[in-house]
């Protein structure tokens, strides 16, 4: 439904009576329910299949909010909020007592988040608390970046999705552990290293030990196997497969490689980095959608908000 103000009245509603709902997000979008009620959260890990022990993210409206969910909260913890909230970073924290179990996937770290779509602004506002959020699609398959590919994946599963159109970023939020005694980057995604390090004054680490959502190996995978090539080597491992029987696809940058087969789909190429950013998970429900077998994708040069493309596809081309 459009998110106007009659339906995210009606949304914030429906978390208050302990229901679940959809929502738009500059990144993807997100399946919420109220932060502070297990049974509530509870349904969010039912209806994706998600494992019980993967934490979610928790919106909030506000960065002062975050005393309330975090404790032993650092100067450069701080500096990160003010200088990328809203937006498409989450933090992880020492979580407070408030956060439970049900959200922290029994860990003794939150990771919070406040968006900067509109849509979830205004629900957050209309609702009046923090509201804990995965992405809006069966566990471990591509994120929604649509109000139409929420309800392909979650069908009747879900009563209210707030449409608030495509998502700007297309990727899902950089995570970002200040837990501990070293700041490390869990997953790349809307915000950049080079902007991180901008604000802390030094490179900061990417990788760490602590569980956060979305950073499994193997993740954001379309039904169709994503196969990473080069553009040099597109050609003939297309060949093979189509040798074989497969339908196959390319996801790369332009220009369409010299001798690709005919017979081989190009999904529309992404221009820049950010393009291809905000169209990946567009163009891995495409290829399902004409039941190809295989994608080849080409990644691109891997910096700026490229790392995070690099990180999907990686992730992607994992699961077997």
């Amino acid at each position: 439904m459009p998110a106007d103000a009659e339906s995210v009245t009606l949304a914030a509603k429906a978390l208050r009576a302990g229901e679940i709902v959809a929502f738009a997000t500059e990144t993807v979008y997100g399946l919420g329910a109220d932060a502070s009620n297990d049974e509530a959260v509870a349904k969010v890990f039912k209806v994706k299949g998600r494992p019980g022990d993967h934490p979610l993210i928790v919106h909030l409206l506000t960065v002062d909010e975050i005393d309330e969910w975090a404790v032993e909260i650092s100067e450069e913890a701080r500096d990160l909020a003010y200088a990328f909230w809203p937006g498409p970073l989450t933090i992880v924290f020492k979580r407070s007592a408030k956060a439970s179990d049900s959200v922290t996937g029994g860990l003794d770290t939150v990771a919070l988040r406040v968006p900067s779509h509109p849509v979830a602004r205004a629900l957050l506002t209309e609702f009046g608390g923090a509201i804990a959020a995965p992405s809006a699609n069966r566990f471990g398959r591509v994120s929604p970046t649509s109000a139409e590919a929420v309800c392909e994946d979650l069908g009747d599963d879900i009563e209210i999705v707030l449409d608030g159109g495509p998502s700007r970023v297309g990727l899902e939020s950089t995570i970002i552990d200040c837990s501990g005694d070293e700041i490390t980057v869990l997953r790349p995604g809307g915000v950049t290293l080079d902007r991180i390090d901008e604000v802390l004054g030094y490179a900061v680490s990417v990788g760490g030990e602590t569980r956060a959502p979305g950073t499994l190996e193997a993740h954001y995978a379309p039904n169709a196997r994503v196969e990473i090539v080069t553009a040099r080597d597109a050609p003939q491992i297309a060949r093979d497969h189509l040798e074989n029987g497969r339908k196959v696809a390319l996801l790369a940058p332009p220009p369409v490689p010299i001798g690709l087969p005919t017979a081989v789909g190009v999904l529309e190429p992404p221009e820049t980095d950010e393009e291809y950013a905000r169209v990946l998970y567009d163009r891995l429900r495409a290829a399902d959608h004409h039941g190809i077998d295989v994608v080849l994708a080409v990644l691109p040069v891997g910096s700026g908000i490229g790392v995070a493309v690099v990180d999907r596809l990686t992730r992607a081309a994992a699961t077997k």
